[in-house]
């Protein structure tokens, strides 16, 4: 019989994915930075998501990469974005994801057609629960509404939480507005992340089970310092403060090359289309990423 790992909760790092010269993920680098995270500060990793370019990924490309970071990550302390505007393709990664002993299945709503109704929402995820009961892996609700066009209302996510309580984790909110992600926590047994470490501070009070962020590629140590101790204002100062010095550009292809550098390995700092990498000017101007990663002074 399957098990199911346990829950997620605490510092994750939504992992930037290393690439190659032919635009395909390089997992010898992925993992090495994989590895750094976990033993910096990271309770878990969310691979391919936004940050991880997912959306630009062929499915063959993301199955792959699931394989080989299960076999060098425990795979119970990751999870992992399987959504796709299709339902068959989102059950194809979902079955592969837990197959793998990932805990848990990140999904984006079907964002291409916009303004469809509950009922379509509902349906769609009514499938990938059934297709997926012999696998019955976690599923996240993954709301980013300035991406998708799509916001998950909170009486939906109840909704699909009362209809399928054994199956529905929980949120990742990417949408920024802390109150929302505050009224989703309040949902009976829904783990929710917001996408902002400094949010951390606001756990406690609200009910968070952690964030899913990804300047946490950078600031790892300092957000598990804050999960730790979610009373600390100064270090949610420091920590928020860093985290606006790196989207001061734009976000995943500073993420990219702050990594890069992390690790002297320039390839990091590789993006597929549409994204473009940084110019010269603005890569001048991204902070220190040992900086970043250590103890403010």
């Amino acid at each position: 019989m399957q098990t199911t790992p346990p829950p997620l909760s605490g510092v994750i790092a939504a992992i930037a994915t290393a690439l190659n010269e032919g635009g395909n993920p390089d997992h010898a680098a992925t993992l090495r930075h994989a590895r750094w995270l976990i033993e910096n500060g990271c309770d878990g990793l969310n691979l391919l998501g936004t940050t991880g370019e997912a959306s630009s990924l062929p499915a063959s490309a993301r199955t792959e990469l699931m394989s080989v970071m299960a076999q060098g990550i425990a795979p119970a302390r990751m999870m992992v974005g399987t959504g796709r505007p299709d339902l068959a393709t989102t059950v194809a990664l979902t079955r592969h994801a837990a197959e793998l002993g990932y805990a848990g299945a990140l999904v984006l709503p079907p964002y291409y057609y916009k303004g469809v109704d509950e009922a379509g929402l509902y349906a769609f995820f009514e499938g990938l629960v059934k297709a997926t009961a012999d696998r019955p892996i976690p599923i996240y609700l993954y709301n980013f509404p300035q991406m998708t066009g799509l916001r998950f209302e909170i009486g939906f996510a109840a909704w699909l939480k009362a209809r399928f309580p054994d199956r529905i984790g929980g949120a990742k909110d990417s949408s920024g507005d802390l109150a929302y992600a505050a009224d989703l926590a309040r949902i009976d047994g829904f783990d929710v992340f917001p996408s902002n470490e400094a949010a951390l501070a606001q756990a406690p009070k609200h009910g968070f089970a952690g964030c899913i962020s990804a300047t946490v590629n950078l600031t790892a140590p300092l957000a598990q310092r804050l999960w730790a101790d979610p009373h600390d204002a100064a270090l949610a100062e420091e920590i928020g403060r860093r985290r606006r010095a790196i989207a001061a550009t734009p976000l995943i292809p500073s993420v990219k090359a702050l990594v890069a550098r992390l690790h002297d390995m320039p390839g990091y700092a590789r993006v597929l289309p549409p994204l473009a990498p940084l110019t010269e000017d603005q890569g001048r101007a991204l902070p220190a990423p040992f900086v970043l990663a250590s103890e403010p002074a």
